[in-house]
């Protein structure tokens, strides 16, 4: 939560400068929000087949909505992203193949007829995660030559409106009331043989990912990320999962030795959980972990609409060499899912700026940060100050502490990092990829901010 009380700044006066992500004056020509939202295409139609420019990247295609004449048209595609995409569309199986990070391709498409046109990326997971589109054909000629560009919008913004913008948008992040928050811890009930025991109930419920934005999240006990469970080594675990989805799931514990038996892969180890139906899992905790739970039934739209969480076994050590720079204990511990796709989209712990949580220390202090990437590319993270010490990587304690202020957390991975603070102010932290943090509006998606104070 926010304290009331920052005596060593004036949010109002401080908090764009301090939290402006040092872009240096950085915009993106962007779509809405999260880079997903429809346009008017950049339609060209000069003696020849009409051509639209488009551009791919994760997970977003834009425009997503282009406006093109009856007839010949010809879509140039580049692929601005990281990952392998393309453009189909299913009902007339035209596509343009795969195209690789940095290629672009041509798809000639004849005597279009009026109407709407769906087009999605194939590869999967992709579709799920929105990247989908419809063509929209006109009547011959009902495009004018030349168009318009679906950025034009912002093209058209002043310097200044753009700095009101982002100026705005920067402090609903300290100014308004956060929502519900996820991942907050739930304590076991200990059975009589000392078995720690936790209920997990999948269902979808309502979640506010950002103000005014409600979507349909998948998640354990209503929130997302799911509640965060802590063990230590030696303790017998039993996690009962309840399924009120509209589809069957199961839970693999990623990152965490157990039974065979119990790592939650239909049909490998169990049968599918039906909706309706529980199951019970149950093992011992035979050595630390930074472990996630998560399904792994459906799971490119079941994990990234919410359905995962931390698992932590016993305590991280803290390497003796990182006395000399002052961190010999933990003063408080922050577990950061990392998600990019699904309902949930760009977002830290469940929620997209400005609806993401404020953090805050004092100088001295050191935070210890578990990062999970739970979506489907990589995010390098990047806290402004101070510089991190990667001290575990998937849960195992590194030999040698590694230093580093961006720090690529691929799908799938964990690593554990110490941030020892020792300048007040408001530290931004982000993805930094830029098209995942701000754009012409201001600050998006994947920020936040640690505010530091004496």
């Amino acid at each position: 939560m926010i304290r009331e009380e920052r005596s060593f700044l004036s949010i109002s006066a401080f908090i764009f400068g301090a939290l402006a992500l040092g872009f240096g004056g950085f915009a993106i020509l962007h779509d809405g929000d999260n880079g997903s939202g429809a346009s008017s295409s950049n339609a060209v139609a000069i003696g020849g087949p009409t051509v639209v420019e488009m551009t791919l990247s994760e997970f977003a295609m834009s425009p997503s909505m282009p406006q093109v004449p009856a007839g010949d048209v010809t879509l140039r595609i580049t692929n601005s992203g990281t990952m392998v995409h393309n453009v189909t569309f299913p009902d007339g199986g035209d596509t343009s193949g795969d195209i690789q990070p940095g290629e672009t391709k041509s798809l000639e498409l004849r005597d279009l007829a009026e109407g709407d046109i769906d087009f999605i990326c194939t590869i999967p997971g992709h579709t799920a995660s929105g990247m989908t589109g419809m063509l929209m054909v006109g009547a011959a000629g009902s495009v004018a030559a030349g168009g318009t560009n679906g950025m034009d919008e912002m093209n058209d913004m002043t310097w200044q409106e753009m700095d009101a913008a982002m100026e705005e948008r920067a402090l609903r992040f300290v100014e308004e009331p956060k929502g519900t928050m996820g991942g907050t811890l739930l304590e076991p009930t200990i059975m009589a043989d000392g078995t720690k025991q936790w209920e997990l109930t999948a269902e979808i419920v309502d979640w506010e990912v950002e103000p005014g934005k409600i979507v349909k999240a998948w998640t354990y006990n209503g929130i997302v990320p799911g509640p965060e469970l802590r063990a230590d080594v030696g303790d017998k675990i039993r996690i009962i999962l309840h399924n009120k989805l509209p589809e069957s799931t199961l839970i693999h514990f990623h990152g965490v030795r157990v039974p065979n038996a119990m790592d939650g892969v239909d049909p490998y180890t169990q049968a599918p959980v039906e909706p309706g139906a529980s199951f019970t899992y149950e093992f011992t905790a035979l050595e630390p972990a930074v472990g996630m739970y998560h399904s792994h039934h459906n799971a490119q739209t079941q994990v990234p609409n919410g359905l995962a969480g931390a698992l932590l076994i016993g305590e991280m050590p803290i390497p003796a060499k990182l006395a000399e720079y002052g961190i010999t204990d933990v003063d408080q511990s922050v577990n950061m899912v990392l998600n990019d796709a699904g309902t949930i989209g760009l977002s830290l712990n469940g929620k997209s700026f400005p609806a993401t949580e404020l953090y805050e220390a004092k100088v001295g202090e050191t935070m210890l940060v578990n990062y999970y990437n739970e979506g489907l590319t990589s995010h390098p993270m990047h806290l402004h100050q101070p510089i991190g010490w990667i001290i575990a990587k998937d849960g195992v304690p590194l030999d040698e502490p590694m230093p580093g202020d961006t720090i690529s957390v691929a799908p799938g991975e964990r690593y554990t990092v110490l941030y020892h603070f020792v300048d007040p102010g408001v530290w931004a932290w982000h993805c930094h990829i830029l098209n995942h943090a701000e754009g012409p509006q201001g600050m998006f998606g994947m920020v936040t901010a640690v505010i530091v104070s004496e």
